[in-house]
C-alpha cells in the first residue's frame, strides 16, 4: 500500500505544469495540472472599464493568432474558457505588476499598466501552443497555474538614432508593438545628428546632418530625405503610450548640432567645429529655447509624453570658460523642460564637464553611457536618477568596425544588469537606478544599412535586455536561454524578421504580371530561384516588391538585375537577355547578396570596403531582405518555377 501511495504521489507531482518559457521570465509560477482551453465559445469579460484597452488588445491579438474573434463583454460572470479582467492595485507587485490565475477560466488582476503586461504573458503562453493539434472548436490552450509578476526596474528600453538614419514611423510603430510584447516600456528617439566630416572631404558644409521633425518656426530646418510631421509624431507618442511604451524624444544640443548650424551658420563654433553650437553667441539660447518650445508648448504638444531629452553629450571641455558655458546651458534647458511640465533627461557628461556652475540634479534623469564622461557613483551622490546604458556592453553601431555590430548576448545575459554601469557596480534595485537600455547608433552615414539590417541587430538585443531589466536574476543557463529565445518571435502580426522554418516556404508555377503573394518578404538566410524566358523590359520593372524594397528584372539605371531599398540602388552585372532562357537564383544573408545564373555563382555583393579622406574604411552593406508581395503589371518576360527557401 505504501508503495502504491508513493507511486500515486510521484505521478501527481509529474503532472504539475512546469514553468513556461517567456521573455522576460515571469517572477512567480505555481504550476497546476492540465490546461485551460480557449475555444469558439470563450469570451473576454472586462469587469472594469479601466481595463477596456487591455481587453480589446488581447481580443485583437488572439484574432491575429487564431483568425477567430472572441467577444469582449462588460457584464456577467466568467465561465469555463473565459478570460476575466479585474482591476486591482497590486501593492506587493506595484503599478506594473499583475497576477494571472489559469484554471477553468483565466483571471487577471492588475491596474491598467499591469493588465497590458498580463496580456503579453498570455499571448506568449498562447504562442507556445499555437502549432498544437486541437479539436475543431478549440483555438488555444493555456497551462493551468498561478502567476505573480513585476519588474525589477521601472525603465526598460531602446535608444534609436533616427538622426543619422531616417527610420520611418511605420517601422517605429511595429517596433513599439514588439517592445510591448517583451514588456519593454521606453523608446528613446534621437531626432537630430550628423555624420563625421572625415567621410565628407573634411568639409562641414558637405557633411551630412539631419533634424527629423517638421518645424513651422524654422522653415527649411527639417531634413528633406525623411522626416515626421508634428501631428503624426504626436499621434505616434500617444499610440505608443496606449500600448504601455513611453516615447522620449531627444533634441541633441549643444554638440551633434550640425543640422542647426547648417540652417543658421552664425550659431556654429569656429573653435570646436560646426557641429558645436557657439555657447558664447548670445543668439544660441533664444534659438534653442524657441526650438524646444515649438514641440512642448500649447494644449496639444508634439512631445506629448512625460519626459524630454535635451542631449548635452560630447561637447568640448578644452577651456574652463567653455565648461561653465556648457553647464549654464544644461541647467537652463533642464528648467526649460520642467517649465513645460516635463521631466528632463540628458546624457551623462558632468564629470567631463566638471566645473562650478550649478546644474540641477533633483528629478533629472541621466543616461550613463561612459564613465569617463559621467562617473555614475558621483552622479548618484549628486542626486541624479540614473539610466544604465554602458557603451561597451549595450552600444550597437552597424557595420562601423567599432563598438558592436551585434551585441554579445551571452555576455549581457550572464554579466549585466542595470546595476552595472561600466566598471561601477551598484546594489540591485538601487532606488536611484531607473533601469537600462541598449542603443543603436547609425554613425556611418550612407553605408547602405537598411531598416531591415537594423532590426536584425536590434531584435536579439531587445530580447536579452528585456529579460535582464525585468528581473535581474536568471533562471536558466545562458545556453538554454539562448536556445529557447531563438524560437520566440515578434508580436502577433509583426514579421520584420521574415523568419520561416528551414525548407521550402513558397512555390509557384508562374509569376504573372500584377500578381500578389501572401508573404511580404523572406528574411535571412534565404534562396529565391526562378526561370526566366527573357523579353525586352522597361527599366524600373520590379519582378518582386513590397512596401520596403524592389527586386528589379530591369533596374531603373542600368537595365540589369538589381534591387533597391532605403534609397540605395544596387545592380548586378548580369542582365536578362531577350530570347534567352535562364535559371536565376538569389541567395542572401545578413552580410551579402549572391546571384547564381544557370547554377553558377556569378556575383557576390559583399560589404564593399572603400577608402575616404584620412583613409577611414567605409563598408557599404549590400544586403536584401527579399520582397515577395507583388509583381509589376509591366512585366513582359515569362517567369516560371518560382521557389522560395529558408536556409
Amino acid at each position: 500500500m505504501a508503495a502504491l501511495l508513493l507511486g500515486t504521489t510521484l505521478a501527481a507531482r509529474a503532472e504539475v505544469n512546469p514553468r513556461p518559457f517567456t521573455i522576460p521570465a515571469i517572477r512567480e509560477w505555481h504550476g497546476g495540472t492540465g490546461s485551460m482551453t480557449i475555444d469558439t465559445h470563450s469570451r473576454i469579460v472586462c469587469a472594469d472599464a479601466r481595463l477596456a484597452a487591455a481587453a480589446a488588445s488581447l481580443a485583437a491579438d488572439l484574432h491575429t493568432l487564431t483568425s477567430q474573434t472572441l467577444p469582449v463583454v462588460t457584464s456577467g460572470k466568467a465561465t469555463a474558457g473565459d478570460i476575466l479582467f479585474t482591476y486591482k492595485a497590486q501593492r506587493r507587485l506595484g503599478d506594473e505588476g499583475y497576477t494571472i490565475d489559469i484554471g477553468r477560466h483565466t483571471r487577471i488582476e492588475a491596474t491598467e499598466r499591469g493588465a497590458m503586461h498580463a496580456v503579453q504573458t498570455l499571448l506568449q503562453l498562447a504562442r507556445l501552443d499555437a502549432g498544437a493539434p486541437l479539436s475543431a472548436s478549440s483555438l488555444l490552450t493555456l497551462p493551468r497555474g498561478h502567476i505573480a509578476d513585476r519588474p525589477d526596474y521601472a525603465m526598460r528600453g531602446i535608444m534609436l538614432d533616427c538622426g543619422r538614419k531616417y527610420i520611418p514611423l511605420t517601422y517605429l510603430r511595429r517596433l513599439v508593438r514588439t517592445m510591448a510584447y517583451y514588456k519593454m516600456n521606453t523608446l528613446s528617439v534621437h531626432l537630430n545628428d550628423n555624420g563625421f566630416p572625415a567621410y565628407f572631404h573634411d568639409d562641414w558644409a558637405e557633411t551630412y546632418a539631419a533634424f527629423r521633425l517638421e518645424s513651422e518656426r524654422f522653415p527649411g530646418l527639417t531634413a528633406e530625405d525623411g522626416s515626421y510631421t508634428k501631428a503624426e509624431f504626436r499621434q505616434f507618442v500617444l499610440d505608443a503610450a496606449a500600448l504601455g511604451v513611453e516615447v522620449i524624444p531627444e533634441i541633441d544640443v549643444p554638440a551633434h548640432s550640425l543640422a542647426f548650424t547648417h540652417y543658421r551658420p552664425s550659431l556654429g563654433s569656429k573653435e570646436f567645429g560646426m557641429d558645436h553650437l557657439d555657447l558664447s553667441n548670445p543668439d544660441v539660447i533664444p534659438f534653442v529655447d524657441s526650438l524646444f518650445a515649438e514641440y512642448m508648448a500649447g494644449p496639444a504638444p508634439t512631445f506629448a509624453g512625460p519626459r524630454v531629452h535635451i542631449g548635452t553629450d560630447e561637447y568640448s571641455n578644452s577651456r574652463s570658460e567653455t565648461v561653465e558655458q556648457f553647464r549654464t546651458l544644461t541647467d537652463h534647458l533642464i528648467h526649460t523642460v520642467e517649465a513645460h511640465g516635463k521631466q528632463a533627461a540628458l546624457w551623462g557628461s558632468l564629470t567631463h564637464a566638471r566645473g562650478h556652475t550649478p546644474v540641477k540634479a533633483d528629478s533629472v534623469l541621466m543616461y550613463c553611457w561612459y564613465n569617463g564622461y559621467a562617473q555614475p557613483d558621483s552622479m548618484r551622490s549628486l542626486g541624479y536618477r540614473l539610466l544604465s546604458i554602458p557603451d561597451g556592453m549595450t552600444y550597437i553601431v552597424p557595420a562601423a568596425g567599432y563598438y558592436s555590430d551585434y551585441l554579445n548576448i551571452g555576455r549581457l545575459y550572464s554579466a549585466w544588469t542595470p546595476a552595472r554601469i561600466g566598471n561601477c557596480q551598484f546594489a540591485e534595485r538601487d532606488p536611484q537606478i531607473e533601469g537600462g537600455m541598449f542603443a543603436v547608433w547609425n554613425d556611418i552615414v550612407g553605408n547602405g544599412i537598411a531598416v531591415a539590417d537594423i532590426h536584425h541587430r536590434l531584435f536579439p538585443a531587445m530580447q536579452v535586455v528585456a529579460e535582464k531589466t525585468w528581473r535581474a536574476d536568471t533562471l536558466r543557463s545562458c545556453d538554454e536561454w539562448q536556445r529557447l529565445a531563438a524560437a520566440v518571435g515578434e508580436a502577433p502580426g509583426i514579421d520584420d524578421l521574415g523568419r520561416h522554418p528551414a525548407g521550402t516556404v513558397l512555390q509557384q508555377a508562374a509569376v504573372a504580371p500584377s500578381s500578389h503573394r501572401d508573404i511580404a518578404h523572406i528574411g535571412w538566410p534565404y534562396r529565391v530561384s526562378f526561370t526566366v524566358e527573357g523579353k525586352a523590359e522597361t527599366r524600373g520593372t520590379a519582378l518582386f516588391r513590397n512596401g520596403d524594397a524592389e527586386f528589379y528584372i530591369s533596374d531603373p539605371v542600368t537595365g540589369r538585375l538589381g534591387f533597391c531599398r532605403d534609397g540605395y540602388l544596387f545592380s548586378f552585372r548580369h542582365a536578362i537577355r531577350p530570347g534567352a532562357t535562364e535559371h536565376i537564383a538569389i541567395e542572401g544573408d545578413n552580410r551579402e547578396t549572391r546571384l547564381y545564373v544557370n547554377g553558377r555563382l556569378t556575383e557576390t555583393l559583399a560589404p564593399d570596403v572603400r577608402l575616404f579622406p584620412k583613409n577611414k574604411p567605409f563598408r557599404m552593406m549590400r544586403t536584401l531582405r527579399f520582397p515577395l508581395q507583388s509583381t509589376d503589371a509591366a512585366l513582359r518576360s515569362r517567369v516560371t518555377a518560382l521557389k522560395v527557401e529558408s536556409l
